[in-house]
This record gives C-alpha cells, structure tokens and sequence, in this order.
C-alpha cells in the first residue's frame, strides 16, 4: 500500500503538538511523521475491525459459553451495530468542543475496556450490554479519525490520507479475523476478545505518541455548525447511498458461511482461506477507490455500484461452482468498499468546517447497513429461496443505491457551487 506524501518534514521532527517522545522515535523508525500518524489511526482501525467481523466466526463457540441459541447469540452483533448507530452521533456531538487528538485516545482507550468487559462476561445478558457499549466509540473514532488523517495531507492526498486508516479494519479481515477465529475455535472466544483489547490499547498508546495536535483541531467546531450541516439535502443522499451499498455488501455477507458450505460446496476448513480472500478483496477496493475518488469521485461510486450489482447476480447464479464462487467472494467486498473513500470524503466535503457529525454518521449508516442488509437476506432464506437468495436482496438494495446517486448529481448541478466539474460532467 502507497501513503500519502509527508506534509511536513521528515528531518527532526518539530511544531505544533510534536513531542520529545516523537523525536526520539524518528531517530528509531525511518518513516515520516504523517505516515507514523496515519499507521497509528490503522492500528485503532485494525481493532475495530477485529471486534466488529469475529462474532461472526465465533458465534457457535460463544452461544455455547454463554449457554444460549446461535439465533440468540446473534443478537451480540445487532447490540454492537446499534451501539455505533447510537454513539457515532451522540458521541461526536459530545466531543466536538474538544482536542481531536484527545477524543481519538479517548474512543480508543474506550473501545480497549469494553472488550475487556465482553471477554470478562459472567452471563449474556452481560454480554449484550459490553457489546452494545464497544460498538458507541466505533463511529465516532472513523469519523473524527477521518477528518484529522485528511488535515494531515495537501488536500488533493485527502482521501488517499482517509483509505490509509480505514485500511486497517480491511487488513483485519485478511488476517486479523481468520487467525483469531481459529485461535477462538481452538482455545476460547475470551481469550480473542481479550487479544483485541490489548490491541486497542495499544492502538490508543500510538495515536497519542504519534498524532500531532496540530492546531487546525483545536477547537474542533460548534455543536450547532455541526446540526447545521444536515439541513443540507446532499449529506442526506450520501449516506443513502452508503446505507443502501453497505446493505448489498452485508445482505450477502452474513450468510457468506452457509452459501460456501451449503451451496458452493467447500469443506469448513475451506472457511478461513475464503475469508481471507474476502478480506484481501476488502483491502484492494479500499486502496484502489481511494486512488480513484481524488480525481473522479462521483464516477468512482457509479462504477463501484453499478459493478456491484452485476457481481452480485452472476453470485446468484453461480454459487454451485466452487471456482466461480472463490473469485465473487474477492470481487464483490472489493466493489463494496471501491465507493467508501469517496463518500467519506465526499460527507465531509459537504459538511464544510463543520465535518466531525457528518464523517461520522457514514460509520452510523454502514451499521444501518448491516441491520437491514442481514434481516432482509435472512427473509429471504427463511422463505424457502435458498441461500444463494440474499445475492438478489443485495443487487437491489445497491441499485436503489444507485438511483440516489444519479439524485445527487442532479442535487450537485442545480448547488450554486462552482467547483463541481466531476459532477457536471457525470451529470451531462
């Protein structure tokens, strides 16, 4: 993976919110100050993505722990959407007044206890509560997280700045989350969950020794400026966008298991390859939407989903051929996050000097996501259609996503704003 350029120099380390500590460190680690920042807001990223995709893996093992159903214990990844559906705007607004870079350890630091507390759990209804409480600081931490990695670059590298930490929660899913379920199955899912507390805390420890406190974060906005961005219809259309795409991502991948075993016909051991390949697909549509958005951002988002949709019905189709199944399994999570970075920075963009609500909202809507994306596909399956079924569920919620895309082309040409060249010519 490329980073962005340092925006400041890479000889000893000084200005504002640079450390002593940092200092030293430079004479240790032969990178620049803006990578070191942006590689500790990816480790923070690597935790949430850790905690957020293992439940799926370790749901018999901790069903049977805790003495409930695999339906039961399904609910544990329903508490964490919810908690980050309700917490990315509460706790954004909460903070807004504060030191970005003191909010960011905050959240991490958080997000380290309340794993702890889930792998510490003594019944589910325990359980519940932690995992309704890890995922409050999950949206906050991208969305504040988000808006300080792109201050850090010229703004042309913003988005490429945005992809490098949410490449931490996709390099989870290649490595991160196949290891620890296999650690999970063969020891205990406690045990995991308290792996990735360690690396939350670790990952709170590196943002505050290695992101500036730069000046441009202090303060950070008004609560009001920060309602106040919502009123612009726009910001409404991207996070449709993002609810409706996230969802054709999720309708299919919650079932990923059983349409790979029941369907494609791969042994249960096939399943941690395949989610490594999942993830590798997360990581390069990640990397590669991100190259694509600085230059062609509303164009990166039409191919994203239109392609999405396509991807998504050959899977209908063809989850009978192992070979086939294998390749749809890298190429549709790679579509699905393709158009990430360009609605992220595209939120913010429209969010104006009041961006931390709104950045952190698109994490909200990807959680909304996750809820209608799974529910819908499991009606789906629960009627009798298969589990090849949901693929369909998915190309319909992202071609719904793709008319509120075509609505915010025509919403950007009529903005009386200048500098839309993209749109103008996406929308002609």
């Amino acid at each position: 993976m490329s980073f962005p350029t340092d925006s400041v120099s890479t000889g000893t380390l000084a200005g504002p919110g640079i450390t002593p500590g940092c200092k030293r460190l430079q004479l240790i680690v032969p990178i620049g100050p803006v990578r070191r920042s942006l590689l500790a807001l990816a480790l923070g990223g690597f935790a949430i993505g850790m905690s957020e995709f293992l439940m799926f893996g370790l749901l018999p093992q901790v069903a049977a722990d805790l003495s409930v159903s695999i339906p039961r214990a399904g609910e544990l990844i329903s508490a964490y959407a919810l908690g980050v559906v309700v917490g990315a705007p509460l706790l954004t607004a909460a903070t807004v007044h504060l030191d970005r870079k003191r909010v960011l350890v905050a959240l991490m630091s958080w997000y380290a206890v309340s794993n702890l507390l889930s792998a510490l759990s003594p019944s589910f209804t325990f359980a519940l509560i932690a995992r309704f409480a890890t995922g409050l600081p999950h949206g906050a931490f991208f969305g504040v997280g988000s808006v300080v990695a792109g201050s850090l670059v010229h703004r042309s590298k913003s988005t490429a700045a945005m992809s490098v930490m949410f490449a931490g929660l996709t390099v989870a899913n290649i490595v991160g989350v196949p290891i620890s379920t296999l650690l999970g199955q063969g020891t205990s899912w406690r045990l995991v969950y308290g792996l990735v507390a360690a690396i939350a805390a670790l990952g709170a420890v590196a943002v505050s020794i290695f992101v500036p406190a730069v000046a441009e974060n202090t303060p950070s906005g008004s609560l009001r400026a920060e309602l106040r961005a919502f009123a612009n219809g726009r910001i409404w259309l991207v996070l449709g966008i993002a609810t409706l795409g996230g969802g054709g991502l999720f309708a299919t991948f919650s079932y990923i298991t059983p349409m790979m075993t029941k369907q494609a016909g791969f042994a249960d051991s096939s399943m941690t390859w395949l989610l490594m390949l999942f993830g590798v697909g997360m990581t390069a549509g990640n990397v590669l939407g991100a190259r694509l958005a600085d230059r062609f951002p509303l164009r990166t988002i039409v191919f994203a989903l239109s392609t999405e949709i396509v991807l998504a019905l050959i899977f209908a189709v063809s989850t009978h051929n192992e070979f086939a199944s294998a390749v749809l399994i890298f190429a549709f999570p790679a579509t699905a996050l393709a158009g990430l970075p360009a609605l992220q920075a595209r939120v913010i963009a429209l969010a104006g000097g009041a961006p931390n609500l709104a950045a952190a909202s698109i994490q909200g809507a990807f959680n909304v996501a996750n809820s209608i994306g799974a529910y819908l596909g499991g009606v789906v399956i629960d009627a009798g259609y298969g589990y090849a079924a949901p693929n369909v569920v998915a190309a319909a919620l992202v071609a719904l996503g793709l008319v509120l895309v075509f609505a915010l082309v025509r919403a950007e040409r009529s903005a009386p704003r200048a500098a839309q060249p993209e749109l103008a010519r996406l929308a002609a």
